[in-house]
């Protein structure tokens, strides 16, 4: 998607080999194209370099080879830690550890690029500007300033090159990938070059500033109503792709427990406040700030909880947050099923044959920590035993799922040192019950059957059309079918699902269009009405109300099995 140009200089590959085999991956290198890169003389490491490396373990040395690597590939290794999906659980702990540590880039350059970047002088743009930055990282760096209208601000910079470096290290990485494609998908790794495709454009939105404005707008417009939230506020005119300026909030870490009592706050209320901010956040707004370690959760003196930092941002659909909500409520009333069925809805796709073997995965998950007193459960736990289903039935769920997990998890330890007697899972429970209720709410089945009712509407107008195409090439010879039936029994329940739905929804269909008819036919006459419908009229639209109301019960249990 992002990448054109094959890479030219092989040196580079080549390197990157080395460092494979430095760290002890011989066998990756064998067993993939690598090995016509390497000579026989680089492939031999010295011993003691050897014994050092393998008294580590395979998952401490790969997070090692990323560090070596550089900052690009710390991110990717950042962006996998939230793809259990995707990766076993002992490298997921090391990638987690993975730290984006890069010194400063010079003054005299972060001063040239806001210059050329916002069009004004230093001078003309600040009255006053600090020269040591409060923070860097390998996209850029942060300095205090304060603008010439008064107004205290945060002024992040982009390093000049991290474009044109992330490019470079991005299409080395697409060349190593389609070198050793056969070796990752031999150990399971079925689409790497969709994976770093995923990354690409997740690390260009990152260098948009632009983009991270505009979260913090629409965090202000959602979130204005919130008492005691406060959300930095963007200087869009001076903000660009490069440069971002906002405004300065100051107060202590939601951690520092002394000073927020010496202002006379009481630290579990913060708590209590500051995890309702971040459940309305996931399960009414359904778009959630990502990243809330301590040092992005600030307290001022008052008690306002103000978040910093949007370069991470999580959403979810509609959908996925009823299934997120089912989970939690399995889970309160113990039914294994029930949870399957949840999580089989938030993946995008699966790799379970065996239902049953699944359904009793998640009930020892279930008796590990419903039967548990609430106090002995916690987030953290939860997500690694999830990890571990998720990655045994290949089960591919939206990152933003695993997001919300990590999010919560952070929550959660946060909130413990304000309150030891915090709960979290109590916390949650009442918005999953809240979800539930608006799920099945006489709002939202109204509009998942109009939704239902023109989608079948669409079908029974295309379908014609639709079939004539099909009979045009048939006759002229053009249709060719390969089908391989690999699970003959799987496939005839998926058959039999197909054609159910699909006659159902060619009937209520049927129904609808027959009761608008009779309603434009017999309006004019003088009949006997219900509810201001024709009597035909409103039996067909009951009739149609009835059968799509079963269609979708019929969906939502039998679609994923």
């Amino acid at each position: 998607m992002f990448f054109d140009k094959t890479i030219k200089n092989i040196n580079r590959i080549r390197k990157l080999a080395e460092v494979l085999l430095r760290y002890g991956f011989e066998d990756v290198v064998e067993n993939s194209r690598l090995r016509s890169l390497v000579s026989r003389k680089q492939k031999s490491v010295p011993k003691e370099t050897t014994l050092v490396l393998l008294e580590k373990s395979r998952w401490e040395r790969i997070r090692l080879i990323i560090e070596e690597l550089g900052p690009t590939f710390i991110k990717l290794g950042q962006m996998l830690s939230n793809r259990p999906d995707l990766l076993p659980e002992p490298l997921i702990k090391e990638f987690e550890k993975l730290q984006d540590r890069v010194p400063p880039f010079d003054i005299l350059t972060a001063k040239n690029i806001i210059e050329a970047e916002t069009g004004l002088k230093l001078e003309e743009l600040f009255s006053y500007f600090d020269d040591k930055p409060v923070g860097s990282a390998s996209i850029g760096q942060v300095h205090r300033a304060r603008l010439r209208s008064g107004e205290d601000v945060v002024v992040k910079v982009q390093r000049p090159d991290a474009r044109q470096q992330i490019t470079v290290d991005l299409a080395l990485l697409r060349e190593f990938i389609k070198l050793t494609e056969g070796y990752f998908i031999k150990n399971g790794v079925l689409n790497p070059l969709e994976i770093l495709d995923a990354f690409a454009k997740s690390i260009f939105n990152e260098l948009d500033y632009l983009t991270e404005a505009k979260h913090l707008e629409q965090f202000r417009y959602l979130y204005k109503d919130f008492e005691k939230l406060e959300i930095p506020k963007p200087f869009r005119e001076y903000c660009t792709n490069k440069v971002l300026i906002i405004e300065f909030i100051g107060g202590c870490k939601v951690t520092d427990v002394e000073i927020i009592r010496s202002w006379g706050l009481e630290p579990r209320d913060i708590a209590a406040r500051g995890l309702d901010i971040y459940l309305s956040m996931i399960f009414e707004y359904g778009i959630f700030h990502a990243d809330p370690h301590p040092g992005n959760v600030l307290i001022k003196s008052d008690g306002t909880i103000a978040l910093i930092d949007f370069g991470m941002v999580g959403k979810l659909s509609q959908q996925q947050k009823y299934a997120f909500a089912g989970i939690f409520i399995s889970m309160a009333n113990k039914n294994a099923k029930k949870l399957a069925i949840n999580l089989r809805r938030l993946a995008i796709d699966h790799d379970i044959d065996d239902m049953r073997a699944f359904e009793n995965d998640l009930n020892d998950l279930i008796q590990d920590y419903v039967v548990l007193d609430t106090g002995d459960m916690n987030f953290r736990d939860l997500t690694g035993r999830i990890q571990k289903l998720t990655y045994k039935y290949k089960l591919k769920i939206p990152g933003t799922i695993f997001l919300i997990l990590r999010t919560m998890a952070v929550l959660e330890n946060t909130a413990s040192r304000l309150d030891p007697d915090f709960d979290s899972f109590e916390a949650v429970k009442p918005y999953g019950l809240k979800l539930v209720a608006e799920q099945f709410s006489y709002q939202n089945i109204r509009t998942e059957i109009e939704n239902a009712a023109f989608q079948s509407f669409s079908l029974l107008y295309n379908f014609p059309v639709e079939i004539r195409d099909f009979v045009k090439q048939l006759r002229k010879g053009r249709f060719i079918s390969t089908y391989k039936i690999a699970d003959a029994e799987r496939f005839m329940k998926r058959s039999d699902f197909f054609v159910i739905t699909l006659s159902g929804a060619l009937i209520l269909s049927a129904l609808i269009l027959a009761a608008a008819i009779s309603y434009i036919a017999v309006s004019s006459a003088r009949v006997s009405t219900v509810l201001g419908l024709p009597i035909i009229s409103f039996i067909l639209l009951l009739l149609a109300i009835v059968l799509a109301f079963w269609l979708m019960v019929y969906i939502l249990t039998h679609r994923t099995k």
